[in-house]
């Protein structure tokens, strides 16, 4: 191998890192001045869904485990730290390749700034201005901390900016995760979920939820399922549910509220080409998630977020996406609306192409 071929570690975490470090690694491996390795902190430890998320996006075993498990942010973002660290010392990397706003991402990006080595950061610049928010902490130190920050919207390159980021920094080259929804939509199609939980066609709404502010807060979470009640009696609703937001309900008094729902099909956690399937086909989605205000952008499905804020905002500025936060009244006018067929409009942003991948890797290999 040259010495000019950079050794780059690409880190995922968590399972919204996959989608945008696949298409990048795929197209890392094809380069011939390019030398990457993928590693996996294990920061989400079902290695159950890991697996069927890897299998799904066609991704390699990883190069490297880190097997963290879960905790709490600090203990979290130290192990990964500790055994990121002895990592780098074996490898010594040219580059390390971060995507989104994990505690992988920023646990990795401490560890390689007090190394010396280039971080690179994928999906740079999004900014809620909730800093109740982990995320936001951790997308604004990793962005102070990179070398080259890859961004998705011009609204992300202005918000670098004016946090004194140097402009040639900065290469706004679009959306990864779209690049991975446009390559699999098609094998999505094959998936029989809709013959399984016994579905038709924009005959239901799909729901996921999982953030602190909605699941860990027994009121907003209340909210939303009075909000879901009433909605419940005009569509089924899909509700692929995670552990920690079953132990919620529980631990809440919520489940009787929650089997009270006659509509309500309830299902584990889904693999990504089953889940592009569901929400292709949805009436719309409810969320708290950050990535699916995206995807639902793309497919042109209607996306009410579950959130008073986003980072994404260009979703809602250009594409399918309203903000209800978790005020029923708001959450049932405006589903009320797409039932009546008086859902909003939207287009694809710039650059959500598909081709995201290949402005980064050809800008890497420069």
């Amino acid at each position: 191998m040259s010495n000019s071929v950079k050794k780059i570690i690409n880190v995922v975490g968590a399972r919204p890192n996959f989608m945008k470090v696949a298409p990048i690694f795929a197209l890392m491996k094809q380069s011939t001045e390019i030398d990457p390795i993928l590693l996996h902190t294990g920061q989400h430890y079902d290695d159950a869904m890991s697996k069927a998320f890897f299998i799904d996006l066609n991704m390699p075993e990883p190069d490297i485990y880190l097997k963290v498990g879960s905790g709490s942010h600090a203990k979290q973002t130290a192990r990964i730290m500790a055994r990121f660290e002895d990592v780098v010392e074996n490898e010594r990397p040219d580059m390390v390749l971060l995507v989104g706003d994990v505690n992988s991402t920023i646990a990795c990006s401490l560890v390689a700034a007090k190394m010396n080595v280039s971080i690179i950061h994928v999906e740079a610049g999004l900014r809620s201005l909730d800093w109740s928010m982990p995320e936001e902490i951790n997308r604004i130190v990793t962005d102070s901390l990179s070398d080259i920050l890859f961004t998705t919207c011009k609204s992300a390159n202005a918000n670098l900016i004016k946090e004194g980021i140097p402009e040639e920094k900065i290469h706004f080259v679009g959306n990864v995760m779209i690049d991975t929804l446009l390559q699999h939509k098609k094998k999505a199609e094959e998936s029989s979920i809709l013959n399984k939980l016994g579905l038709d066609n924009k005959d239901y709404a799909a729901i996921t939820l999982h953030r602190p502010s909605n699941v860990d807060n027994r009121d907003n979470l209340a909210a939303i399922f009075k909000a879901l009640k009433e909605l419940s009696k005009h569509i089924g609703i899909v509700f692929p549910i995670h552990l920690r937001t079953v132990e919620n309900i529980k631990k809440y008094g919520l489940s009787d509220e929650m089997r009270s729902l006659k509509n309500l099909i309830t299902t584990a956690p889904m693999g990504y080409l089953d889940f592009l399937k569901l929400v292709s086909n949805s009436k719309f989605v409810l969320t708290d998630s950050g990535g699916l205000q995206e995807e639902t952008t793309v497919l042109g499905v209607p996306c009410l977020t579950l959130r008073v804020n986003t980072e994404r905002p260009i979703t809602a500025l250009e594409g399918t996406n309203t903000l209800v936060g978790n005020n029923t009244e708001t959450i049932i006018n405006e589903s009320l609306k797409i039932l009546n067929e008086e859902a909003k409009g939207g287009r694809v942003p710039t650059f959500w192409d598909g081709k995201a991948a290949e402005r980064i890797v050809n800008i890497l290999e420069k």
